[in-house]
């Protein structure tokens, strides 16, 4: 019995043949990226099962580690906007993986606390994306893990060097109010000269 195509499964074909077929030499980022694509898109049809997206899996990742961080902790450790984080917190608060509470005395800070569903989620997702690892090293030797494991890990170390060493204000990243004060400045930029030609 022949099973279904996935989409998803087409999606990995086809990045798999860009890279044999139209670019094998291309710049490794775009390599490293779409290998991480790939990963991704197998746990999240994994994850799916569980009705827990892949966006909710990187907080609980974070939450497992150390329950009661604040939002914006969270935001910082799992490397996602404020905004983003407080979407994703309120469906995992519906979903009943998570609490969001204020401390007495503190009505500011938000601190967020894994439910007893949240924390049962552990048991059931990390295997997953344990499979997800074990499907993508398969037949992989443990030596060309290791010198893949050593080299990421110095792309990371020298990219984490740079950052630090950039000063100039243009490498920096822009916070979101600053990506979207510089939208509202093209578009009247984009009415004014409409303007003129008119």
């Amino acid at each position: 019995m022949s099973r279904a195509k996935s989409p998803l499964a087409d999606n990995t074909q086809a990045i798999l043949r860009h890279w044999r077929e139209a670019v094998p030499n291309d710049r490794l980022a775009h390599l490293v990226k779409d290998a991480t694509r790939a990963l991704l898109r197998a746990l999240q049809m994994r994850l799916s099962a569980h009705s827990v997206s892949l966006g909710h899996w990187t907080f609980l990742r974070v939450l497992w580690e150390k329950d009661g961080l604040t939002q914006k902790e969270l935001s910082e450790r799992a490397g996602v906007m404020e905004p983003t984080t407080f979407s994703a917190l309120k469906a995992m608060e519906r979903f009943g993986a998570v609490t969001r509470s204020r401390m007495p005395g503190n009505r500011k800070k938000i601190f967020i606390y894994l439910t007893p569903k949240g924390r049962l989620l552990k048991a059931k997702l990390v295997p997953l994306a344990e499979e997800v690892n074990e499907i993508a090293i398969r037949s992989v030797k443990a030596a060309d893990i290791a010198i893949t494991r050593q080299t990421l890990l110095s792309i990371i170390e020298n990219l984490a060097r740079d950052e630090i060493e950039t000063t100039v204000k243009e490498h920096r990243i822009p916070s979101t109010r600053e990506w979207a004060e510089r939208g509202v400045a093209i578009a009247k930029g984009k009415r004014g000269r409409a303007k003129k030609r008119a």
